[in-house]
């Protein structure tokens, strides 16, 4: 199939378009996160990537925390057509990508440009003024000083002199000295990107290509051929040096069975590589959806009673510093991971810690806000009576209206519901039946509708499934999604306390 027109090249004046890839699953949570912290509009998805437009710059997109990795978009368009084609027309089509539309890739350019100069003047005005003089000045010098300052300028007033022009040159070369040599380094490397990314200036920037192809495209060209191809098209077409060990620029392309895309990363690192995390435990973007789901309240009480190495709770506290956080676990080497991690990012005064075993809370009942936890897989607990117990200590110490959020592995999901058929239809990936076509997403030019579709298909299939979903004593399921953890998938649970024990 031939390429379609994108809707790349016609971005709109009041923001630029993105898209971010997300494990299996987190889309919707990415979904939301856009909208809530980015005030994003024609908000899309296909499987593993979330589109959409913002006006927001650097500092609030590095914000994301749902997502993997975040990318300017260049082109988004139907799958390549390889079924029953020469080799020779597949690599026309790559070649169209580049240059059927050569005005998607400028403008994308230009846009990446307008970051980086925007974000590189915020960073040199951040710099200064948290830099002051490192010499600790005693308050009679800043009194005396001001007062010499003073007698100063009533002389040079009266003489008729004007020391203004002077003074601020004086303190602009003074907060210049005070830069540290990796700021400055720092400050280079930020206008020398910019500088090349200038699209007068295309002889100057130097790129490399990252591909990634699954399906039938990869039955006949490797990831490294694609990359390839495209990179000596992008030469051609635009003068472009190549450079794979430091280019100023990186072409992301991904071709597989259901969509092609092309973007610029955004940053060099992963946003979810957390720089606050010291010892990697659950994926930080798994960790941040179930905290995201807690609907955690400032002055909340807030529990994880398997805590591990503590990466649910980093995540919440980071997000929702105003809460009281404890993590408990029973063993030794997880605590001290979990020691290490907070004093690492700062949080040891914000998180308790405490060895206790999970179905035995020294915790009076109803005293709890929300509790979050991924219920370790494999064999540290009995799949029959163990998990149930452990659900059963968590609604002990819950308060009425609570919530528990929880990831649960697939033998975990299937013997809380006792046995019984899941009421969430779930097709082959994993996902709810009731979702739009792949396809909706990639129609070109389209519009805010498709991703309020996309939403509301979400929210809709998974409470008309959980409507029939019987309750586990007081509580009541309210979400759940199937999610990836790379080799093995997860259902991310959340329920609600309606009523005490008692009742």
């Amino acid at each position: 199939m031939a390429a379609v027109p994108t809707d790349s090249g016609s971005r709109p004046a009041a923001g630029a378009r993105f898209f971010c890839t997300a494990g299996r699953g987190l889309e919707p949570f990415l979904m939301r996160e856009v909208r809530a912290r980015l005030a994003a509009t024609q908000v899309e998805y296909i499987s593993g990537k979330v589109f959409f437009t913002t006006c927001s710059d650097l500092n609030m997109l590095k914000k994301l925390k749902s997502a993997e990795r975040l990318f300017l978009l260049i082109k988004k368009q139907f799958p390549l057509n390889v079924s029953s084609v020469s080799k020779g027309k597949i690599l026309s089509e790559i070649h169209r990508l580049i240059n059927d539309d050569p005005e998607s890739w400028l403008n994308a350019i230009s846009t990446w440009k307008n970051l980086l100069e925007l974000d590189a003047k915020k960073d040199k005005l951040f710099q200064r003024a948290a830099n002051p003089p490192k010499r600790k000045v005693e308050e009679n010098d800043i009194i005396n000083a001001k007062k010499l300052k003073t007698e100063q300028l009533q002389e040079l007033q009266e003489s008729g002199e004007c020391p203004l022009e002077k003074q601020m040159e004086e303190e602009t070369q003074e907060q210049g000295d005070f830069l540290t040599e990796r700021e400055k380094s720092q400050e280079a490397f930020q206008n020398n990107v910019v500088k090349a990314a200038d699209a007068k200036n295309q002889n100057d920037l130097t790129f490399r290509v990252s591909c990634r192809c699954s399906g039938a495209i990869a039955k006949t060209f490797t990831a490294q051929e694609v990359g390839r191809i495209t990179g000596i098209a992008l030469m051609k077409q635009f003068g472009w040096k190549a450079d794979l060990r430091n280019p100023n620029l990186e072409i992301f392309i991904h071709l597989n069975d259901i969509y092609s895309v092309v973007g610029i990363p955004v940053f060099r690192i992963p946003l979810a590589s957390r720089a606050y995390i010291k010892t990697a435990g659950l994926r930080s973007t798994i960790a941040w959806a179930l905290a995201s789901l807690a609907e955690i309240q400032a002055g909340a009480f807030v529990l994880d009673p398997m805590c591990g190495l503590g990466t649910i709770l980093l995540e919440a506290a980071k997000e929702w510093p105003d809460v009281y956080y404890v993590g408990a676990d029973v063993s030794d080497s997880q605590l001290l991971g979990a020691y290490d991690n907070l004093k690492a990012a700062g949080l040891k005064n914000k998180i308790e810690l405490l060895q206790v075993s999970v179905i035995d809370l020294p915790l009076p009942s109803e005293s709890v806000d929300v509790i979050i936890s991924d219920i370790p897989f494999g064999k540290k607990f009995k799949l029959g009576e163990d998990i149930k117990s452990i659900l059963q200590e968590m609604e002990r110490v819950l308060h009425v209206g609570g919530a528990i959020v929880l990831l649960l592995s697939e033998e975990h999901h299937r013997r809380l519901k006792d046995g019984e058929q899941s009421s969430i239809p779930l097709n082959s990936e994993g996902s709810h039946t009731g979702e739009p076509s792949i396809k909706k997403c990639l129609k070109p030019g389209g519009k805010t509708g498709t991703s309020e579709t996309v939403s509301s298909s979400f929210e809709a299939s998974s409470q008309e499934c959980l409507d029939k979903t019987p309750p586990f004593g007081s509580l009541v399921p309210v979400e759940c999604h199937k999610v990836s953890l790379g080799r093995t998938d997860a259902f991310i649970c959340k329920y609600r306390k309606l009523h005490s024990l008692g009742l």
